[in-house]
């Protein structure tokens, strides 16, 4: 067990209440998250949650980005801090790690690089809404840093449900291990 444990976190990315709210069906991956975030828990794992914000008026959004520019006017005017607030259904504690990042990767814009590092992390666990955005494109940042990587299929969700299993069942398998939360540190 310690082998599966030892220099590996788990990422909760984008399990934000300005983002849970929007999927109808989150009840869900909330509860395998927060089974995962147990799990983790239970065998010294490091929770790191993962958060997508911007400063007041959204200056990082640049208009030659076409996923963020349409929603600059509706960042422009939010709460930056009650937006980037984890949901309050997702266990977290005061002492957890969280890590603004600026772009969809986990590691854009963000610090998590140097924490993974102050930590000697050496594999994540990925977890976290939407398996298109945040799970793929830090899936794909981490393979090019030569993290190994597992993706809890069960514990990401996506809008579109056949997005969602092709990236699992067919995509990510070349660079993570793809399993469920019951599967996880349990084989």
């Amino acid at each position: 067990m310690e082998e599966l444990t030892k220099n590996t976190a788990l990422l909760v990315m984008d399990m934000q209440a300005g983002i849970v709210n929007m999927y109808p069906d989150a009840k869900e991956v909330v509860k395998q998250v927060n089974k995962a975030i147990v799990t983790a828990r239970k065998n010294n794992i490091p929770v790191i949650y993962v958060v997508v914000g911007f400063r007041q008026g959204s200056p990082e959004i640049s208009a030659n980005n076409k996923g963020f520019s349409v929603s600059k006017e509706r960042f422009a005017n939010a709460n930056m801090e009650e937006w980037m607030k984890i949901h309050p259904e997702v266990l977290h504690d005061e002492k957890d790690i969280i890590v603004i990042k600026r772009r969809v990767s986990a590691f854009t814009g963000s610090d998590l690089e140097v924490v993974l590092r102050a930590k000697d992390i050496k594999h994540i666990v990925l977890t976290g809404i939407a398996t298109s955005g945040v799970v793929l494109s830090t899936t794909r940042e981490a393979a090019d840093k030569d993290y190994r990587i597992t993706i809890l299929s069960d514990a990401c969700a996506d809008g579109d449900e056949e997005v969602h299993r092709v990236l699992t069942t067919k995509v990510f398998p070349r660079q993570a291990e793809v399993i469920t939360v019951d599967d996880w540190l349990t084989n």
